[in-house]
């Protein structure tokens, strides 16, 4: 699970990227090109994954199925033909982490200079510090995960993201300790659910399918939680308040609930099936 610190590591450092930028250029220079240098920076980063991802060993039963030449040829289909309500669980189990993130994110970061008033620096500086506890909170997801398991200990978290959904409004508009407090209590239950997220989606699946599986699963959270999540936000606060944002990430937090309530404990099972 430690891997997943690379998440608030690379937030940290375009944040940060984005506080020099803002700093440094002129609003109308950074809605022109400033905002897209630390996209285009990225790419460094992609070239970096892409080093671990093809010098990384695989797993010993992944090893054993490949001698035993049990290796898929169409793992997607497969996963679609054979595993389509699992895949559906492992959507639902990551919506809340994607949901969630993004509106400490992108929303805040946005509602919070358009709204309330804050300046870009400002709020980048609150999220910056919010990241903190975002990194921290993943090693410990990860002890406890082990400990009494994924299900478990993201049944727990993934409630209280529901309830975070009730205070998130009046702690964003209860000035900086309030807005503070949001992100830092926010990025928290971020790192306690996504450290166990990966190894939670993964394990659901078949050794011959795993990979696929689980990044279909992450990928199809992403599309439906993070790419709708800033948009949906938006018109609901606009709409009908500040306090509708929360009640939808309670909705997200629903829906993972019941996605692990549908899934099985997979803490010291056999996986090589």
């Amino acid at each position: 699970m430690f891997p997943q610190l690379g998440a608030p590591l690379g937030f940290f450092c375009s944040g940060g990227i984005f506080l020099l930028l803002s700093s440094r250029l002129t609003d109308d220079q950074f809605f022109r090109f400033g905002w897209r240098i630390p996209f285009l920076a990225s790419a460094l980063l992609v070239i970096v994954g892409l080093y671990v991802r093809l010098t990384i060993t695989e797993t010993p039963i992944f090893q054993e199925a490949l001698t035993r030449s049990a290796r898929v040829k169409l793992p997607m289909a497969v996963v679609f033909r054979d595993h389509a309500k699992t895949l559906a669980l492992g959507t639902l189990i990551a919506l809340a982490t994607f949901v969630l993130f993004y509106l400490m994110t992108v929303f805040a970061l946005a509602w919070g200079t358009s709204a309330l008033g804050y300046s870009r620096q400002q709020f980048l500086l609150i999220q910056l510090f919010g990241i903190l506890f975002f990194a921290v909170t993943i090693p410990i997801s990860a002890v406890l995960a082990d400990r009494f398991g994924r299900r478990r200990t993201l049944l727990l978290v993934t409630a209280a993201i529901g309830l975070f959904g009730f205070v998130l409004a009046p702690l964003m508009v209860a000035g900086t300790a309030g807005a503070v407090i949001m992100i830092a209590v926010g990025l928290s239950l971020m790192g306690l659910t996504y450290g166990p997220l990966g190894t939670a989606l993964s394990e659901l699946f078949p050794t011959t399918v795993r990979y696929t599986g689980s990044s279909l699963t992450f990928n199809l959270a992403g599309v439906f939680g993070a790419s709708l999540a800033p948009y949906i936000a938006t018109w609901l606060a606009k709409t009908h308040g500040l306090p509708y944002v929360g009640y939808y990430l309670t909705l997200a937090a629903a829906l993972t609930f019941a996605g692990l309530l549908g899934a099985r404990e997979t803490k010291g099972q056999d996986l090589t099936s």
